[in-house]
Formats: C-alpha cells, structure tokens, sequence
C-alpha cells in the first residue's frame, strides 16, 4: 500500500510563500485603512465647517461652542459620548480656556485627548478646528479654517 503525505519540504514551501505575501499585503492594507480615516477627517471637518458658516450668519461671529446651549449645533455622527463605542476614529474640536467633552470636543475611537486640538481657536472673524489621533504611536492632526482650507499638519500615518 502506498502513503501519500506531505515532507516537511514542501510544507516549509507553502509557509514562505504565504509569509511573502502577507509581507505584501499587510502594509497595503495600512494604507488603504490610512485613506478610508483621511477621507473620514475631510468628511467630518468639512461638515464642521458648514455648521460654523451657518452659525456665522445668524451670529456675525464664530464659536467654539461646536454642540449645546449657545453652540453651532454640531457634532460628529453618531456620537455617543467620547471614546471606543463611537464610529468616528480622530478627536474633534476647538480647544478653549475651559474645553468640554461633549461641547467643545469630541473624542473618537481611537482616544485621543484634547491636547493635540491645541493651536485650534475661534473668534469673532474666524476659526481653526482640528481634528487628531494617535495613529501607530504618532500623532496625526488636521485643520480646517474659515476658508475650508483643509490641511494634514502632522503625519502619523506614514
């Protein structure tokens, strides 16, 4: 009778050629998931950006109260009160004298603090939003302005 059975030859084969090609796949799936959390920051800044014109037009001034009373009636979809249940990945907001949760920022999924919103203001004549994760142990931030400038200040993704 006659076995028929793998050696440990061909074996070792099959695991280099599926170690080669997740070595190639890995890192095109980083950055693919790169892409889809930049489209989300332009979609989601963008939209701040239309809250605070509409607010700018009732008001003749800018705010950095971005959601309740007094605010531009703004936050990002979805949100549930900060942290890893939310479907949105970055921190967004306007960082101010007495930032709130919920009002003036609004963490992500992935937990980023309010710190990386610093530099980010409103005032009578403008305003500069931002939005920042830790993404593989960097930080990456965005900004938009009055003018929907959109601009990747800091690159944590590469």
């Amino acid at each position: 009778m006659k076995s028929s059975a793998f050696t440990l030859i061909e074996l070792m084969i099959v695991v280099a050629i599926i170690a080669f090609l997740a070595a190639i796949g890995i890192p095109q799936y980083f950055k693919y998931q790169a892409k889809a959390r930049a489209a989300e920051v332009a979609i989601t800044l963008a939209s701040l950006h239309t809250a605070e014109q509409a607010y700018y037009a009732e008001h003749g001034e800018y705010s950095d109260n971005l959601n309740g009373d007094g605010g531009i009636g703004w936050k990002p979809e979805g949100y549930h009160g900060g942290g890893k249940t939310e479907n949105f990945f970055y921190t967004y907001g306007i960082d101010s004298a007495n930032s709130q949760e919920g009002i003036n920022y609004f963490t992500g999924k992935l937990e980023a603090g309010k710190d990386g919103l610093t530099g980010s203001q409103a005032t009578k004549d403008g305003f500069i939003a931002k939005a920042t994760a830790m993404i593989s142990g960097k930080v990456d931030t965005w900004q938009i302005d009055e003018n929907r400038k959109i601009e990747h200040t800091q690159n944590g993704i590469d």
